[in-house]
């Protein structure tokens, strides 16, 4: 299912910039960065769990926001994109 992930992470200190780079590391590890703090991720359930569970950890909840959505299976109708950066597929295969 196609899964949306949002972050803004204070940063005005060493720390928070430290949070930022760790959230980065984590989202960019299951799926693709398609603006600088959202990245659309290709998860089933369980990788959900695990992703979640990893962000929540990185974070201070007291200062940094977080935010899941889930679009589902059915999700090709639901995005609309314009501009310069050119869209992808996450079902493509993928060339590394």
């Amino acid at each position: 299912m196609l899964t949306l992930i949002t972050y803004d992470v204070s940063t005005s200190d060493p720390s928070g910039r430290k949070r930022l780079s760790k959230v980065a590391r984590i989202c960019v590890n299951y799926g693709q960065r398609v603006q600088n703090s959202v990245f659309e991720c290709d998860l089933d359930n369980a990788q959900l769990i695990v992703v979640r569970d990893k962000l929540r950890k990185a974070m201070d909840e007291k200062r940094d926001s977080l935010r899941i959505y889930n679009l589902g299976d059915r999700y090709a109708g639901r995005i609309e994109h314009y501009g310069v950066k050119n869209a992808y597929d996450p079902e493509d295969a993928l060339i590394l």
